[in-house]
């Protein structure tokens, strides 16, 4: 006959296991859900496909007008935190820099005519496996693109294989887990340009009719392409075109024609757009092109006085009206996509899309960095004169919803490749 041990439980009496299961279940709830609302599961696994329902697709394949919307406030808060993530140019590191207000990170985009999902790592990483994104253009291109890096780190480790240039900007970053690499090309004007400086004339050179060959070059390797100009438009320069002088913008002293910058941003976006569609067109090797519209710029007065960016909140819907400048540079933005998008179609392989930023960021004056582009700027009491950024983004900040906006359409690029094969 077996001796039963004290340590076991008589085969005919209820498992302690059993009895405690219940209490520990209902012990477990609260930290689930507490963990839940602050860590919520908006990870995709990686390698692993999203799975979408009929009607999900359905959604996916219904147009949206993501410039229609209006700002909400979002108590679940940016995917990261001004210091976890290593890739934040110091001057758009407002949390680290001292903000004292952090309302501005608890707001999101709902667009009218759908939803916006929160950005997913995973799915952003699954969707471009294998692929080369290069954001080319100003400093906008890289605020958005230290967004994307700082959002992508969540889920995955980038290594930084790749920084030349002064102030970083040529970099590429290689995210091991899906063989991606993600690149930044400082080419402010996209056409090949001449900076001013000290030691040269003191306004910009533009040769509108020829690319930036330091990322046009480099087209055979890219897979996908992120343009964003603007503002630097706004300076002085000369422009070129056929060898010849074209005209000028603001260059009292010299015996050029004062054309303005309009006409010049045109001409530099077709000649970076046809040199895409030739380049990439021709060999059949395919492309995806976005271009992010005009991002305005919110100073209140003297750019080097305090509370030149003072707003702490979003503009209501109808408090701001898009007009003026910002809606000049966006409409020529937004003609020149259109456009060429009509040619794009007879291309196999080339996609091309506008990433309309511009009403959503004219609604977010609180998101610029102001005087805390520099550490704690107030530590000693308020000065009248501080140097204000009025610009460019804190990050996390707005300029994350263009990355949200981005994964959206490449969503619904995989689902109708999907659907033809």
């Amino acid at each position: 006959m077996d001796v039963m041990s004290p340590l076991k439980p008589h085969p005919n009496s209820p498992s302690p296991t059993k009895k405690l299961l219940p209490f520990a279940l209902y012990a477990l709830l609260p930290i689930a859900l507490l963990c839940f609302y602050f860590h919520p599961f908006h990870h995709l696994p990686p390698n692993n496909p999203t799975i979408l329902t009929k009607e999900e697709e359905i959604v996916y394949e219904t147009p949206c007008d993501y410039t229609d919307g209006r700002w909400v406030h979002d108590k679940m808060g940016p995917l990261y935190n001004g210091t976890t993530c290593g890739t934040i140019k110091d001057g758009q590191n407002c949390i680290s820099h001292g903000r004292p207000d952090l309302d501005y990170l608890y707001w999101r985009w709902r667009p009218s005519q759908c939803k916006l999902p929160r950005f997913s790592p995973n799915t952003f990483l699954r969707l471009l496996s294998n692929k080369h994104i290069a954001f080319v253009g100003d400093s906008m291109a890289r605020n958005q693109l230290e967004s994307l890096l700082c959002m992508l780190a969540t889920a995955s480790n980038p290594n930084l294989v790749y920084r030349d240039g002064e102030d970083n900007k040529f970099r590429t970053w290689h995210f091991a887990s899906h063989n991606i690499s993600i690149s930044v090309y400082w080419s402010p004007f996209l056409v090949k340009g001449v900076e001013k400086s000290k030691a040269g004339p003191n306004h910009n050179e533009l040769y509108v009719d020829t690319v930036d060959e330091k990322w046009g070059s480099d087209l055979d390797h890219i897979d996908m392409i992120l343009l964003s100009i603007g503002h630097w438009f706004l300076h002085p320069a000369v422009y070129y075109e056929g060898g010849l002088v074209l005209g000028c913008h603001y260059c009292p002293g010299l015996n050029h024609t004062e054309i303005g910058f309009y006409d010049v941003m045109r001409k530099a976006l077709k000649t970076a757009l046809k040199t895409i569609i030739e380049r990439k067109g021709a060999n059949g090797n395919g492309i995806d092109v976005f271009l992010a519209t005009f991002s305005p710029s919110h100073f209140e007065g003297e750019w080097d006085k305090a509370g030149a960016c003072p707003k702490t909140k979003p503009y209501k819907e109808g408090e701001k009206m898009l007009e003026g400048m910002d809606a000049d540079m966006r409409a020529i933005e937004v003609e020149e996509i259109e456009a060429v998008k009509v040619n794009a179609k007879q291309i196999e392989g080339l996609r091309i899309e506008m990433l309309d930023v511009t009403k959503l960021s004219l609604m977010r004056p609180d998101g610029h960095p102001g005087p805390y582009m520099y550490p704690f700027p107030f530590a000693n009491g308020v000065r009248e004169r501080v140097q204000n950024d009025c610009v460019h983004w804190c990050l996390p900040g707005p300029v994350d919803t263009w990355n949200q906006i981005l994964l959206e359409v490449i969503r619904k690029w995989s689902i109708q490749s999907r659907r033809k094969e």
